[in-house]
């Protein structure tokens, strides 16, 4: 059930198409990302893992190195705004 009430079945939802165009700008960044990839590494994150290249402990220590620098992009984006706009929480 939907927000709205109504019954739906998202089994079957996928058509090539999106009804909620915010989700279909984020695939579209995830298919760029994943070819500039490719591009990059000359494979994929499935060959990657089915061939062994990789490890867990690999994996993990890349989530953590991105986690990182995402909390560091998020601060800058942060300041950014308290430079233009100012705010009221000085953390």
């Amino acid at each position: 059930m939907n927000a709205k009430g109504r019954i739906v079945d998202i089994r079957d939802d996928y058509n090539g198409e999106f009804r909620d165009p915010v989700v279909k700008r984020v695939v579209d960044k995830f298919r760029l990302r994943s070819n500039e990839g490719f591009i990059k590494y000359g494979t994929t994150l499935h060959e990657e893992r089915t061939t062994k290249m990789k490890g867990l402990m690999k994996y993990l220590v890349d989530i953590q190195e991105e986690l990182m620098d995402a909390i560091l992009y998020i601060q800058t984006a942060r300041e950014l705004i308290d430079t233009i706009v100012g705010t009221e929480d000085d953390t």
